[in-house]
This record gives C-alpha cells, sequence and structure tokens, in this order.
C-alpha cells in the first residue's frame, strides 16, 4: 500500500484550545486520522509545540502554521511511501524540520502525522493498532503476550490542572488489586463518585479540572490523601490491598529559588525537607507511586529521592526525562528514579516515543503511558499501553468525555483479546498503616 495524500485541519483540544488533525488517504481509498494534544503543565526540555503567537486567533495559540507545515512540506515528502515504514517515515519528518526540538515544523505537526501513519499501517496489514505498534516495539521478536494496563485515576486535581485548589498536582487512585480491566474501571468510578458525595457532605465544590477530577479548595496539601482514603474505605475497598494512591506533585511549578513553595500551607521547604514529607505520606497512606516529587533538573534531589523511597514505591520522571532517551541515559546513570513517564507529543514521533519505552524497559524502569490535560477524544494512548505492555497508563478521571474514551477503548481491547486478556501486575506494595 501507498500513502497518496495527507492533509491536516485545526480542530479544538478539551480546553478549547487549537491543536492539530491529520489525515493520511491509501491508495486504497482508506484513510485514518489522528490528534494531538497539549500540556498545561509541560517541561522545558519538550519538544516545541508550534503555535503562531497570533494575538487576533485564538489569543495566539492557533496552529495554522503548523497545519500548512504538514500540508505544504510534511505531505510532499511522505506520498508514495508504505505506511508500515513507520520508522523511515518519522525519520523523513525529523531530517525535514533538521532542528533541535523540532522547532522549524512543529513537534505537534510531525506527532500527528507519525500517529496517522501508525494507524494507516495498522489497516494495511488488517490488524488492531496495539498488534502493529507491538510489532513496531519489537520487529525482530515473537509476539509476547499483551496485558492491559493499571490505570491510574485522577481523582482530585490540584496545581496548574485546577488553580485554587492545591500545590500538587494530581492525586490518583490505582485499582492494584483488580483481575481485569472491566473491574478497575469499575472500582475507579465507585470511588470517583463516592470521593463527591463525600466533598458534597463537607460543603466542598465538585467542579472538576483539566484531567476530570475534583477540584476543591483544601486547607493543606495532605487533605486530599485523608479524603481519598475515606472514600475508597467507604466505597467498600481496602486500601493497599486493593486500592492504592499515586501523587504527581509537578513540583517544578512551586519550585522558586532553590526551594519548594507550598502555597497551601504557606511553607518554604528544602529537597530534604520535601522528601521528607513524602516519606511521612508513605507511613501514613497507601502512596505507591510519586511522579515529579522534585523540580525538573533537580537530578541530585531525585536521586535522593530514589535512594531513600525507591526500593518500596515508584518514583516517576516525567518533566525530568521529558520521553528523550538522553535525558533518560542520564537519569539511568544518576539512578535518579525507577519509573518513566511517557507522552509522545514530548518527543515528537512514535518512532522516538518506542525507543526510550524499550531504553526504559531494558533497564528495569516502569513504563506509564499518559495523556496531556489538553485533550482530545483520540484513544491512540489506550493502544500504545497495550502494545507495548507498559503496565501502567494515566488517562485522566472518570469523567469528561475525551478521558472515558480512552477507559472505553481499553474495555474494548479486552474484549478483543479474551481468555488472553489479563491485567498487568503491579510491583510496589504500599507499606503504610492503612491497609
Amino acid at each position: 500500500m501507498q500513502i497518496i495524500n495527507l492533509t491536516a485541519a485545526e480542530i479544538l483540544d478539551s480546553r478549547g484550545n487549537p491543536t492539530i488533525q491529520a489525515t493520511v488517504k491509501l491508495n486504497t481509498e482508506l484513510t485514518t486520522t489522528a490528534a494531538v494534544p497539549a500540556g498545561a503543565s509541560t517541561g522545558t526540555h519538550e519538544a516545541l509545540e508550534l503555535r503562531d503567537q497570533d494575538p487576533k486567533r485564538y489569543h495566539g495559540k492557533g496552529v495554522l502554521k503548523a497545519v500548512a507545515n504538514i500540508n505544504e512540506q510534511i505531505a510532499p515528502a511522505i506520498i508514495g511511501f508504505d505506511p508500515v515504514q513507520q520508522a523511515q517515515i518519522d525519520r523523513v519528518m525529523i531530517e525535514l524540520d533538521g532542528s533541535d526540538h523540532k522547532k522549524n515544523l512543529g513537534a505537534n505537526a510531525i506527532l500527528a502525522v507519525s500517529l496517522a501513519v501508525a494507524r494507516a499501517g495498522a489497516l494495511a496489514k488488517n490488524q488492531p493498532l496495539y498488534l502493529h505498534l507491538a510489532q513496531l516495539l519489537h520487529p525482530d521478536a515473537a509476539q509476547q503476550p499483551l496485558s492491559l494496563p493499571i490505570p491510574m485515576m485522577n481523582v482530585l486535581n490540584g496545581g496548574k490542572h485546577a488553580l485554587g485548589a492545591s500545590d500538587l498536582q494530581e492525586y490518583m487512585i490505582m485499582p492494584i488489586g483488580a483481575t481485569d480491566l472491566q473491574s478497575a474501571v469499575r472500582w475507579g468510578a465507585e470511588i470517583f463518585h463516592t470521593l463527591g458525595k463525600i466533598l458534597q457532605k463537607h460543603h466542598h465544590a465538585t467542579t472538576v479540572g483539566d484531567e476530570g477530577g475534583y477540584a476543591p479548595q483544601l486547607k493543606s496539601n495532605e487533605a486530599p490523601l485523608k479524603l481519598i482514603l475515606q472514600a475508597i474505605e467507604t466505597a467498600g475497598y481496602k486500601p493497599g490491598k486493593q486500592i492504592s494512591i499515586a501523587l504527581d506533585a509537578a513540583a517544578s511549578e512551586f519550585y522558586q529559588d532553590h526551594h519548594y513553595q507550598f502555597q497551601a500551607e504557606q511553607q518554604v521547604l528544602t529537597t530534604a525537607e520535601l522528601i521528607n514529607r513524602y516519606a511521612s505520606w508513605t507511613k501514613k497512606y497507601p502512596i505507591v507511586s510519586i511522579e515529579d516529587g522534585l523540580a525538573e533538573d533537580d537530578w541530585q534531589g531525585f536521586s535522593q529521592l530514589t535512594t531513600q523511597l525507591g526500593e518500596r514505591i515508584q518514583i516517576v520522571g516525567d518533566d525530568l526525562f521529558v520521553t528523550h532517551p538522553e535525558r533518560l541515559k542520564k537519569g539511568l546513570d544518576l539512578q535518579a528514579a525507577n519509573s518513566i513517564l511517557i507522552k509522545p507529543n514530548q518527543i515528537g514521533s512514535l518512532t522516538e516515543t518506542l525507543t526510550t519505552i524499550k531504553l526504559a524497559q531494558n533497564h528495569g524502569f516502569t513504563t506509564i503511558i499518559s495523556h496531556r490535560s489538553g485533550e482530545t477524544s483520540d484513544p491512540f494512548i489506550a493502544d500504545l499501553a497495550v502494545g507495548t505492555n507498559a503496565g501502567q497508563i494515566k488517562t485522566g478521571s472518570l469523567s469528561r468525555s475525551e478521558r472515558i474514551a480512552k477507559y472505553n477503548r481499553l474495555m474494548e481491547i479486552e474484549r478483543q483479546l479474551g481468555e488472553q486478556a489479563s491485567l498487568a501486575q503491579f510491583g510496589f506494595t504500599a507499606v503504610s498503616d492503612n491497609q
């Protein structure tokens, strides 16, 4: 098969901001589309998301330049390729851009095409997308059994995702005791709605943030942990056995003058004090994962955090690694984490994303496929999580249709796999008293 046409259009993401949708047409008249998300809490080392900077359109956030780059530059370069040639097509686009961080064409332009090509490749092979992605990750290996990822479900929002709430960006639950994805989703939904009732009882707002979690204004960064623990127990589940807690601090957002500023408590903490704060929380609550617990360039601090807590909980690098293999290699050398968050739009192409996943998995890191706060209804990351055996997925709360689309796709994949379907195992166990 051959790509005979490639077009792009400006669409809106879940925050009402412009993003890109690319459409690939094959010589069999089959077409595929893919849309890219956008982040609010973005690492400074991420590939460039090209925006128009025209204040007369969408407050400067338009993406017509990136759309034109696809229609006028990328399309002529890849028309004629077989869509199964993913690595070659991605390399052509990267070389066409010719810059660090994809500043010329835009990572959003390159990724939209890259993901649409992957869908076309799956169609060309008459395969589900997740199987095609599995073969792209390990082209020379026999097909390994695929597992469904454990969801990390955002139930309380803060930081840049819910201004005026907590300093920490995400408080999540993980249904580690579930044996299948349908149950995992159900458990999460029941706890989410139970939490809503608890918030109402205490006269807190139940409006939701960008990723669908509740966004009440609470008096401390520990208060959400107490509420989540209450919701788990009230819903009839066992903390630490069936449901654990995960945090995304997004600490770069409250890092200033070499210290960490907790506005909720009006406290200023050193790296060591913040690590000790996390350690104390892990003793009181069934926390099994902390993402971006420190600032994106606090390599020494991350090494200290991993030394202190990494044997018993997951220390995740997001802004620390930005899905980039070179930053991941530095983290491996410094033992600065034991897990990596994977966001394709941080690096800007599917092939580079798969390279980073393989590097992480080959070195014993856990991998978490992640959405962005500005999402679309495109469920591509659900297939990516299954096809790469990532083991975990972050795709938001049990509300907002752009988040639910990913859960629904995962449940659809589980039905397709039938008896072959299994939920990934989680290698960390909570050690709090609340179990």
